[in-house]
């Protein structure tokens, strides 16, 4: 954990969680990268794993370990799926540090004032921080993939129970437990909210560094297209434990090469030591096992497939 911080605390005037309006029909997901040979041996078979994956405590042998490969066709479109809604009181926010494996974003979890709820869940779950994972060059970075692509990078947002637990600490070893919303990012246009954020790594650049970062909300961060995938799954870093309920975003958002590039200048290691830039700090991916990854929107990618040879062969016989 950080060091100890004096926590600011603003009062605000109580109001309703915000839900968010009916979005149109989501385009398909664009931009991810192939895995092609060489970037598949490079993010699977790496010898240059971080520590915190090569450790005793990275094997769980567990049933429901993540990060897994989504298959678009074997995921299973569930109509009682309900919308995800989100609450992020940007004064909850407190500080960015560096752990020595990513940064994160930690935010003040004591009252619900940052919550989700909706989507798969039974009750709302507080925020407690968010972090990402990321490559060394853009052909890899996300921990999860969408049928064998990956992109440069992923978000994590993290949530625990507080209906089940009277703490995160205590959630983390509850089933259902937690709550991990997956948002993976691409190349492309300059992410405006992200922004904030990237202009203050250079102050957590070494390990245990840390910097208050006050008054952000990371609903900014979210696309707005809401379909999503989900499955029970686990924390992708130790202590690995089976308590996750996954919600990986269907569409990515657009980050463009200068912010990445700043992702990349953080370093795994202390003021003084050797430096190590902090990159590729995801986890293998993880066998699916006898899980169900449901969707709470219909497959129309797959019908598209499914259909054209028929469209072919119609063409052919005329």
């Amino acid at each position: 954990m950080p060091p100890p911080l004096p926590l600011l605390r603003r009062a605000l005037a109580a109001s309703a969680p915000r839900l968010r309006p009916p979005a149109a029909p989501c385009p398909e997901p664009r931009g991810a990268r192939p895995c092609s040979l060489a970037a598949c041996s490079s993010y699977r078979l790496r010898d240059a794993l971080h520590p915190l994956w090569q450790s005793e405590f990275s094997v769980s042998g567990g049933t429901r370990q993540s990060p897994i490969n989504i298959q678009w066709r074997d995921s299973v479109y569930d109509p009682h799926l309900k919308p995800l809604k989100i609450h992020y009181d940007p004064d909850t926010c407190l500080y960015i540090w560096n752990n020595g494996y990513s940064f994160q974003v930690e935010f003040d979890d004591s009252r619900d004032k940052s919550v989700i709820m909706g989507g798969p869940l039974e009750n709302h779950y507080r925020l407690k921080q968010f972090h990402f994972h990321w490559g060394a060059i853009n052909e890899w970075g996300s921990e999860h993939m969408v049928d064998s692509k990956v992109y440069p990078a992923e978000l994590h947002l993290v949530h625990w129970n507080p209906v089940t637990s009277t703490s995160f600490e205590e959630a983390i070893m509850e089933n259902n437990g937690l709550v991990v919303i997956g948002v993976f990012l691409k190349l492309g246009a300059h992410h405006a909210g992200l922004q904030k954020l990237v202009d203050a790594l250079p102050a957590v650049k070494h390990k245990d560094a840390i910097v208050e970062f006050d008054f952000f909300d990371p609903s900014c961060l979210m696309p707005s297209c809401p379909d999503y995938w989900t499955y029970d799954g686990s924390l992708t870093t130790p202590p690995l434990t089976e308590s996750v309920t996954w919600i990986i975003k269907k569409t990515p958002i657009e980050v463009d090469q200068n912010q990445l590039e700043e992702f990349r200048m953080l370093l795994f290691t202390s003021a003084g030591e050797e430096e190590k830039r902090m990159v590729d700090n995801f986890r293998p991916l993880q066998p699916l096992m006898n899980r169900t990854v449901r969707s709470s929107f219909q497959n129309h990618h797959l019908l598209n497939i499914e259909t054209r040879p028929n469209e072919h062969a119609h063409q052919r016989s005329l």
